[in-house]
């Protein structure tokens, strides 16, 4: 992984033909900005948001299933289980 700040963004014609993952800084706050990833990665990449996707959905879907499961349905029942 190599590592760009924000400047060499400018020089984008050398920046944008690497085929390996960069990870960009903010050099003067010395903080992440984010990822640039080649394309030579695309699929795998995009695989991988996919996986990310279903994982964070499931585990809402499991939390809704175990409060749905706390909450009790009856004529007097106002609280939904949610926390």
């Amino acid at each position: 992984m190599i590592q760009a700040t924000l400047a060499d963004l400018r020089q984008s014609s050398s920046f944008f033909k690497t085929t390996e993952v960069v990870r960009i800084v903010n050099a003067r706050k010395k903080e992440d900005i984010g990822y640039f990833i080649p394309s030579i990665f695309k699929e795998k990449f995009e695989r991988f948001l996919i996986d990310l996707e279903k994982d964070k959905k499931r585990k809402l879907l499991h939390r809704i299933a175990k409060a749905s499961a706390k909450d009790s349905i009856g004529d007097g029942a106002i609280d939904d289980g949610l926390k």
